[in-house]
């Protein structure tokens, strides 16, 4: 089992979920993020924050990469300096309460 992660600004939330229905995710979890960065050439200090959510589910293998696959050939982001971004981590070992796996 795979853990996948993907960042993006709000306004790419259409385009992340047709990826996912695309990949055949059906089961995931949303948060709200504030993201923040660092100024660039012409700003002073931090730029302002902005609106940005991440998704993660626990997939098979094969339907993790097939998300990430989807997110690499993505060309549909709203702003191209923030690229949506996913990420993939082994599960070592999960379990649940009352003890089953």
């Amino acid at each position: 089992m795979k853990l996948i992660f993907l960042l993006y600004l709000e306004d790419d939330e259409p385009t992340v979920l047709r990826l996912l229905e695309e990949a055949g995710v059906q089961t995931y979890s949303r948060l709200e993020l504030e993201g923040h960065g660092q100024g660039t050439a012409g700003w002073y200090g931090e730029v302002p924050p902005y609106h940005s959510s991440m998704i993660f589910s626990v997939l098979p293998e094969a339907d993790a990469r097939r998300v990430l696959e989807a997110v690499e050939g993505c060309r549909d982001c709203a702003d191209p300096r923030h690229p949506i971004h996913a990420m993939m981590v082994d599960i070592e070992r999960a379990v649940r309460s009352g003890g089953q796996t």
